[in-house]
């Protein structure tokens, strides 16, 4: 392969080391209008994925509650197929997720791409309401995994455009925290709504499940369309200063421009990038593994009614490991971006992970049980940790990152196409068999953290060239920074500069 010495003193108009300090890091004055571009983000942003967020895990959740509400005797539910129902989502989700991932990042217009499938998802929702039969509930939970798979890993990818790595992971977590008030309000308005809308004008209380929640969602969706900026730099709302150094911060992040090459086959370009880079396929098997051992979720009532309690105070006893999870993440999170570490924020809620499922399995005291489920739910603790490092490990350009980040959920949410069938009925109320595959699966999770952190500290080394100004540069690093500097509107030295000190 050809290769190319760079130095200073080889490029016309060199750049001083005061330059190269200044170029490598925000002025002064572009810290004060960066807080600013922060906070106009953060308030409107947030406020809006969450909520999308929030609706989505209810939507999608409301079969669990939906179940405790009288759904399986209505529709004549039998053997396998309540299970079938959860399953089936998720294949219609996970063959959506790449694809949909592309054209978000090719159609420039979030606002409108996620928009448009919210309301599609909560139309979907609100139809359920009338399905008669097993076959009616498994095809339209099938046609709603199809809908809602645009919003989750096209949200990842959206927030990657506008926060830094150092904001990511609180950021995620806030955006995760949807999630968790979902399981915790999705039962509390399900235990509701048992007690005050069974039956009322001929429908049952799973119906009016159905029908309220879709309605909501069909509303957020609207919002969404007309108010969810796009990109920075093409929000009308920022001021060209603002703008400015929305882009400049986020390559600057990247040591590198954050821009696809113009055209339609970058999106293929970055496929290709996505399947070629080992840590991909690392971060979807650590993936699979929370998330499958995050499948109780889908049967927490259920598991709540192992305790001895009637359906309306098992819906109660799922809120409380929830909310105690969202502040538990938030501190998780904002210490993890503090110390600058995502390795053993992933790694350590392994070992509550354990115990509960260990608690669960061999307890019958109701104190020791209903702690254990305070336990597994710290699995939910790794995911604000592992989207930020999915963002933050898969490097530019977005097109590589969007089919990255879509990827990496695909396979993670296929753990949930096949865990439903560990949770038999005839396994209750210890469902050891479900217990002992969440155990296998956090670890297997573990594991993958390793395999990762092995990668990164290897990649790292490498890049500790860059820092070497006599380094011998490949032609194809030569070709990056040409490229950074072409974009940026400086010269090659002035952006190795940049990536002095990137890790």
């Amino acid at each position: 392969m050809h290769e190319e010495v760079i130095h200073d003193h080889d490029i016309v108009g060199k750049t001083t080391r005061e330059d190269a300090v200044h170029l490598s890091h925000l002025s002064e004055e572009e810290l004060v209008v960066e807080k600013k571009l922060r906070r106009k983000i953060d308030s409107l942003i947030m406020p809006l994925v969450i909520t999308v967020y929030l609706m989505n895990y209810i939507d999608r959740n409301n079969y669990a509650a939906a179940r405790l509400q009288g759904l399986s005797e209505d529709l004549h539910l039998k053997g396998n197929q309540y299970q079938l129902g959860l399953s089936i989502l998720f294949v219609g989700y996970v063959l959506m997720q790449v694809p949909s991932n592309m054209l978000l990042n090719f159609s420039g217009r979030p606002s409108w791409y996620i928009g448009f499938f919210v309301i599609v998802w909560g139309l979907v929702s609100l139809l359920t309401s009338q399905v008669r039969n097993a076959a009616d509930i498994i095809a339209c939970r099938f046609i709603l995994g199809i809908v809602e798979a645009p919003f989750f890993a096209g949200v990842l990818f959206y927030l990657s455009k506008w926060y830094t790595k150092s904001e990511l992971n609180l950021r995620m977590s806030i955006f995760y925290s949807g999630s968790l008030l979902s399981g915790a309000f999705g039962n509390l308005i399900a235990a509701g709504i048992l007690k005050g809308l069974a039956h009322k004008r001929g429908l049952a209380a799973w119906q009016w499940l159905y029908i309220i929640e879709g309605a909501i969602t069909m509303a957020i969706g609207v919002v969404i369309v007309f108010v969810l900026p796009d990109f920075p730099h093409t929000w009308t709302a920022l001021t060209p200063e603002l703008k400015h150094v929305a882009n400049r911060r986020m390559a600057l992040d990247a040591a590198d421009v954050d821009l696809d090459e113009a055209g339609g086959m970058s999106q293929l370009k970055g496929m290709k990038l996505a399947f070629s880079d080992p840590k991909t396929y690392v971060l979807a098997i650590m993936y699979h593994g929370t998330t499958g051992a995050a499948g109780f979720q889908n049967f927490f009532p259920t598991l709540t009614r192992t305790l001895g309690y009637g359906n309306y105070v098992s819906l109660l006893l799922v809120a409380p490991p929830y909310i105690f999870m969202v502040f538990w993440s938030f501190t998780h999170s904002i210490i993890s971006d503090k110390v600058k570490n995502r390795f053993w924020f992933f790694v350590y809620p392994a070992i509550p992970v354990f115990a509960g499922a260990f608690i669960f399995m061999f307890s019958n005291n109701f104190g020791a049980r209903y702690f254990s489920l305070f336990l597994l739910i710290f699995i939910f603790a790794t995911n604000g940790t592992i989207y930020a490092w999915i963002a933050n490990a898969i490097p530019r350009p977005p097109a590589k990152r969007a089919v990255a980040l879509a990827f990496v959920n695909s396979v993670g949410n296929a753990a949930s196409i096949w865990t439903p069938f560990i949770y038999n009925s005839t396994d209750g109320p210890h469902y050891v068999v479900a217990m002992g595959v969440n155990i296998a699966l956090t670890g297997m999770a573990v594991i993958g953290a390793c395999v990762l952190r092995w990668l990164l500290t290897r990649e790292n080394k490498r890049l500790e060239r860059m820092d070497d100004v006599d380094a011998v540069l490949t032609e194809k690093e030569v070709a990056r920074l040409r490229k950074t500097a072409e974009m940026e509107g400086i010269d090659i030295a002035t952006a190795r500069a940049l990536q002095k000190g990137y890790r």
